[in-house]
């Protein structure tokens, strides 16, 4: 038998998958309607499970993939119910309620002191705003929620050294709003009193740097000391004339430390994201990314059926990072970014679905990339 014909009866069985398929899905629209009549909740995890055991158990060595298909095609039946039942109330009242983001921002928290990589960021994204310096990251956070800053910018992610956890960590607890974004290109140096390491034997600087530049780190012999800030690392250098500190050339230049003159990052493209975050959901027109974050039942498939949700939308996923709730052994939070405008019918209709349907659900906000 050639190549061919194999294809040919492959297609002819997809021929007849397909009109099943549909037969199915117009089922999943009269159960949609019956769940209305009857306030009667879309997701059954009871039967949907038994179901799932059944044809695995009866797929025999195709069992795992029977699981994975069947999931698959309940999860678009839920998607399909939850749009003819206008899912997701809470969601659409809050959308309804937010406002454009203002442009004038007066205060706004971020780490360190001036120099810090988070100054730099401000200066780019809000030039007039006052900062509100912060010794570390929960102190960010707190401060907005004290009202004591309009608005908090934190890192998020290095292209080197990637996601900075405690900042998702905390994302995840406060649940404030993202409202902007951007990039800053990062260039770490090596600065001491004399601009050499004659005599220094102690290293100052943020965990994030000492990653970015772990080769060196690794490799020079000084004895690393983690500070909250680039800033703080370089105020401590500038007192100790034992010592070095791994931070931007600004906050070199504001501690009034010299560079030393040796190539210290892993890599020269180098850059972090930064989140502007509010208390109140802004939205604007031109927004092209949203993030949101949920919890996830323990049973096989539970990620994989979100995930293909969005394939079946065509949403581009740019992030996922799962972070332990504190308390729940070995449970987790999951956050995603996603490219798209909550204004599309259909980015709305597959969140709001989500909304009703996921544990903790929240939408973290709908912003541009600047």
């Amino acid at each position: 038998m050639e190549l061919s014909d194999i294809r040919k009866e492959i297609d002819q069985i997809d021929a007849q998958l397909l009109p099943l398929l549909t037969a199915r899905m117009e089922c999943a629209k009269k159960v949609a309607v019956y769940k209305k009549e009857h306030q009667i909740p879309v997701l059954n995890n009871k039967r949907e499970e038994e179901i799932l055991d059944r044809v695995e158990k009866e797929a025999g060595e195709y069992g795992g993939t029977a699981r994975v298909i069947f999931s698959a095609i309940m999860s678009q039946s839920r998607a399909l119910q939850h749009q003819m039942l206008s899912a997701g109330k809470p969601l659409r009242q809050l959308l309804q309620n937010a406002r454009e983001a203002p442009k004038k921002r007066d205060r706004i928290a971020c780490l360190g002191s001036p120099g810090s990589y988070s100054h730099l960021e401000l200066l780019t994204l809000y030039p007039k705003a006052q900062p509100v310096f912060c010794p570390n990251f929960s102190s960010i956070f707190s401060t907005l929620k004290k009202k004591d800053a309009d608005l908090a910018l934190v890192p998020i992610e290095n292209s080197s050294a990637g996601s900075v956890l405690e900042v998702y960590d905390l994302l995840l607890k406060y649940r404030y709003y993202i409202i902007a974004a951007g990039k800053l290109c990062v260039n770490n140096v090596l600065a001491s009193k004399s601009g050499t390491l004659d005599g220094v034997t102690s290293l100052y600087s943020h965990p994030q740097p000492l990653m970015q530049c772990s080769t060196f780190v690794e490799s020079c012999g000084l004895s690393v000391k983690k500070c909250r800030s680039t800033t703080e690392a370089a105020a401590m250098a500038a007192k100790d004339p034992n010592s070095a500190a791994l931070c931007g050339k600004k906050a070199a230049e504001e501690n009034h430390l010299k560079i030393v003159p040796l190539k210290v990052q892993n890599c020269s493209a180098n850059h972090t994201r930064f989140l502007v975050l509010s208390r109140e959901l802004c939205l604007s027109k031109e927004a092209d990314k949203i993030s949101v974050c949920f919890n996830l039942p323990h049973h096989t498939g539970s990620l994989n059926g979100v995930l293909s949700r969005f394939a079946a939308a065509e949403m581009n996923l740019t992030k996922i990072e799962s972070r332990p709730i504190i308390g729940k052994e070995f449970e987790y939070d999951f956050y995603l970014d996603f490219s798209g405008n909550i204004h599309d019918p259909v980015v709305l209709e597959l969140l709001c679905s989500l909304w009703d349907e996921l544990p903790r659900f929240s939408f973290l906000g709908n912003y541009s990339e600047n």
